[in-house]
């Protein structure tokens, strides 16, 4: 992933996803917005902060990568596998206007200037482009998500909507939290175990008797890559939300009083 700063504005891009040419994307830091308190300051979804500072916070960042923050959409989003087909007719919809877009952790699309958003503050952003049927997605994929493949499920979706193939795709996996902080118990490891049995390569006994560490962004990324995705078409950010909780929101650092960070992305060409 490439650091872009402008002024106190910081986001974050995948080189592989820059070199389509036919979308704008970034994934968003603290630094940059007008949010105050425990938002400070580029906060990108209301939760308790001024609705005002919110979207102004879009427009700063949208502005930044040539989009217009007018054209988003976002979901409320539940740690499920849902996915949400995006037309001209949501535009504005969980920013400007009222949305009936409950319950999907992603969003896919294939009309231009439509601007895709998820929420992260420790889980795994999926960035998918496929630049040969000139589409797009995004998957918000926490322990469970990952558990249930909503990346995959997301692909299969635009593969049924758009044509898309996996061997064609062009795929960033974000910033969040990694196998180093993303502590867990037996209960987890389970579900893992049963639902991904590739993934016990994934998972690694913690000091502390009964707890286990996860690497969540690379077992989505062999998800992918056992559901026909290349290898040298996956990005991956290998940055740690916790880790890094100066540059970004972190749940498991900051409890509830945070901000939230945003994927976005928009085909344009």
């Amino acid at each position: 992933m490439k650091l872009n700063e402008k002024g106190d504005l910081k986001y974050y891009t995948f080189e592989n996803i820059e070199k389509t040419n036919i979308v704008k994307h970034c994934f968003s830091t603290k630094f940059g917005g007008v949010s105050a308190g425990c938002y400070e300051s580029m906060n990108l979804a209301f939760r308790e902060d001024k609705r005002e500072n919110v979207i102004k916070n879009y427009e700063i960042i949208c502005d930044s990568i040539g989009l217009d923050y007018k054209n988003v959409v976002f979901s409320s989003q539940i740690h499920e596998d849902k996915i949400y087909k995006v037309t001209k007719e949501d535009i504005g919809k969980g920013l400007l206007r009222e949305s009936n877009i409950k319950g999907y952790d992603a969003l896919i699309t294939n009309e231009k200037d439509i601007v895709l958003v998820t929420f992260y503050a420790d889980c795994v952003s999926i960035f998918i482009v496929d630049p040969i049927n000139k589409a797009i997605g995004i998957a918000h994929s926490g322990w469970r998500g990952t558990v249930k493949e909503i990346g995959i499920k997301t692909i299969k979706e635009m593969e049924k909507q758009y044509s898309s193939q996996p061997k064609d795709l062009i795929i960033g996996i974000g910033p969040s939290i990694e196998k180093c902080c993303f502590q867990v118990g037996e209960d987890v490891v389970e579900q893992f175990k049963n639902m991904l049995p590739f993934s016990k390569d994934y998972i690694f006994n913690d000091t502390q008797k009964g707890k286990y560490k996860i690497d969540l962004q690379n077992i989505i990324k062999k998800s992918l890559i056992n559901n026909g995705v290349l290898e040298e078409n996956i990005e991956i950010s290998n940055l740690c939300t916790m880790c890094n909780n100066k540059t970004f929101f972190s749940h498991r650092f900051m409890g509830d009083n945070r901000g939230s960070l945003a994927g976005i992305i928009s085909l344009y060409n």
